[in-house]
């Protein structure tokens, strides 16, 4: 299946690794140039190598933090010097840090927004001058499933990304006449270094053993599995692609079934 982005330009943040480096390599694989980014030089230049190995596509990392509304900018206005446009924008951050509400102060609140609300907000509207000039645009902002069915331990994620599934809802309505459509991917859980550091602080708080964990996990996911980036990859590859135009405020959990509601 053609899904219509070849040549176009995509911009993947967080992509040093996880769901955010599979998703770059999906989109290399389907013929778009991509920017990746991450805080870390190194390994964003190391990832972009090994994906552009792999696809023998156009990849180039970019070292950003997604906080800092000025590196954003930044980050937007050389990549569309190089790449000469952004039409497909893929907003993705690490998650905040797994707990309870006495764990965290004010201050791990206020982080938790700057690292995955606002860095959606600051990318999104740097992104979109371009895109309303070209009259085309695919915005996927990747947040969670505990944006819709909270997780007892995760009040930091729960919050913040709730507040993004707001924000895109919204701002599809007002950017769909300029052929831009904005949703959000909610995974659930999958194999990347996050689900791993939730089974150490399973173990941390003394709730049983790695073992446990995941047993205990598999037993709420109706699949009976967890999920594989290239899984997630793909379905984010569909909603940047020009098939997908009608599809626009959506929020699509990838999850195995894990979610139980309706709506």
């Amino acid at each position: 299946m053609d899904l219509g982005i070849r040549g176009k330009t995509a911009l993947v943040t967080a992509a040093s690794r996880g769901l955010g480096w599979s998703i770059a390599e999906r989109l290399s694989v389907e013929g778009a140039k991509v920017a990746i980014c991450s805080r870390d030089r190194e390994r964003i230049e190391r990832a972009a190598i090994k994906i552009q190995e792999s696809t023998g596509g156009y990849v180039r990392g970019y070292a950003a933090d997604v906080t800092d509304h000025e590196a954003i900018r930044e980050l937007v206005r050389e990549v569309s010097e190089v790449f000469g446009s952004i039409e497909i924008l893929v907003c993705n951050a690490g998650g905040p840090p797994a707990g309870m509400h006495h764990e965290f102060s004010m201050d791990d609140y206020r982080s938790a927004l700057e690292l995955n609300l606002l860095s959606t907000v600051n990318l999104c509207y740097e992104a979109l001058p371009g895109m309303k000039d070209r009259r085309w645009g695919r915005i996927i902002a990747i947040t969670s499933v505990a944006a819709k069915q909270p997780l007892e331990n995760l009040i930091l994620s729960n919050t913040a990304r709730a507040g993004v599934l707001g924000f895109i809802k919204t701002l599809s309505n007002q950017v769909a006449q300029f052929g831009i459509t904005v949703n959000s991917l909610c995974p659930g859980y999958t194999k990347t270094e996050r689900v791993e550091e939730l089974a150490k602080k399973f173990v941390a708080d003394g709730k049983g053993s790695e073992e446990d964990f995941y047993d205990k996990l598999l037993e709420s996911i109706p699949a009976g599995r967890i999920g594989t980036p290239e899984e997630f990859a793909m379905a984010a590859a569909f909603l940047a692609s020009e098939g997908a135009g009608y599809i626009n405020g959506v929020a699509l959990q990838v999850d195995g079934g894990f979610y139980r509601g309706i709506i």
